[in-house]
């Protein structure tokens, strides 16, 4: 894959159309450096809005971890099950954000670690139809994924950004659910900025101070266990991340590759953007910052990609919850681009 990114000349004559509105210089902020990006992303000038009930996506990508039983999170990986049926439910905290902002969702099972056999068949098909595996390797003892389920993986998430794409989408989220899970995330933004776990490691669902320690000599060892295969960035993810990362990587990378701006989330959303950035340099030019998290690492990630988070409000819920709280943010910044009159209309 070949990445175009998002039009020069484009964004030139959004940026013009930006410096022309019936507003004082400069008086938008980021809210018009925010519409000249989706501009740029769309090739169009005024963008088209992102207010009709297809245009926004989240897909929740749901997974457990091996690592999860060793210490690392506060919950029990049965959570993860428990929390995918929720999301169906429409009950969790990013779904009652989704409806409230007119976010479309799917929740996808990559490598929850069981079968979900209480569910009715269509449900579960839907829900299972790009699983790679039940649960990963625990990173520290064993690879995540082996190399042929992490290229599954990465093609499942491609696959899913393509039927998201087809159903309308203009502006995807990726969102996640895995009890466990910021520790391999935490591992990828280690890995990709050569930092020691000690610098990234953040306390996830609520860890004390001497679990803390814990996770961090946990994303060392699995580190030291994958060796020179980090200067790899998808042996890096068979080795440290899991079915879900994995997948979430690759839906990354086809949203750049087909043109489609994304909305990252929180750690992990953004431990997979780094990583597509890293797969396809230049990935990161379509991706914005819904929010900042509490994640050390997160911060860290959105630093390297040049990226400033929309919002920060000390949000750590994970599941795309701070993306979709930041949608109508995006919403505003192109309503501004659009509808805001040029002074020279004003002008007799």
């Amino acid at each position: 894959m070949t990445l175009v990114p998002p039009s020069a000349i484009t964004r030139d004559h959004a940026a013009k159309r930006l410096g022309a509105l019936a507003t004082p210089p400069g008086a938008l902020g980021r809210l018009g450096e925010l519409g000249v990006w989706v501009a740029a992303c769309q090739g169009q000038v005024p963008p088209l809005p992102l207010d009709d009930p297809q245009s926004v996506r989240l897909v929740i990508f749901a997974g457990d971890h091996g690592v999860a039983a060793h210490g690392v999170s506060a919950f029990p990986p049965a959570i993860t099950g428990a929390m995918v049926r929720t999301f169906l439910a429409g009950k969790a905290g990013v779904t009652a954000l989704a409806r409230a902002h007119g976010v479309q969702v799917r929740v996808l099972d990559l490598g929850v670690d069981e079968d979900f056999e209480d569910l009715p068949d269509d449900v579960r098909a839907t829900l299972q139809q790009h699983k790679v595996r039940r649960g990963s390797g625990a990173i520290h003892l064993e690879d995540a994924l082996t190399r042929e389920e992490t290229e599954h993986a990465l093609a499942a998430g491609a696959a899913v950004a393509r039927e998201e794409i087809a159903a309308g989408a203009r502006l995807l989220i990726s969102g996640d659910m895995g009890i466990g899970n910021t520790t391999p995330a935490a591992a990828l933004v280690a890995v990709a900025l050569g930092l020691p776990a000690s610098e990234v490691v953040g306390r996830g669902t609520g860890i004390d101070d001497a679990a803390l320690m814990h996770k961090a000599d946990v994303i060392d060892h699995a580190i030291d266990r994958a060796g020179i295969r980090i200067s790899d960035p998808i042996e890096t993810l068979a080795a440290l991340s899991s079915a879900d990362l994995a997948a979430t990587t690759g839906y990354l990378l086809e949203a750049a590759g087909r043109g489609v701006p994304v909305l990252l989330d929180g750690l992990m959303s953004v431990a997979c953007a780094l990583t597509a950035d890293r797969i396809e340099p230049g990935a990161a030019a379509w991706y914005a910052a819904g929010h900042r998290s509490t994640e050390p690492a997160q911060s860290l990630a959105l630093s390297k990609m040049g990226l400033e988070p929309l919002l920060d409000l000390g949000l750590r819920l994970g599941e795309g919850s701070g993306a979709v709280a930041a949608v109508p943010v995006v919403r505003s910044a192109v309503a501004l681009l659009r509808d805001v009159a040029l002074l020279s209309d004003l002008m007799p």
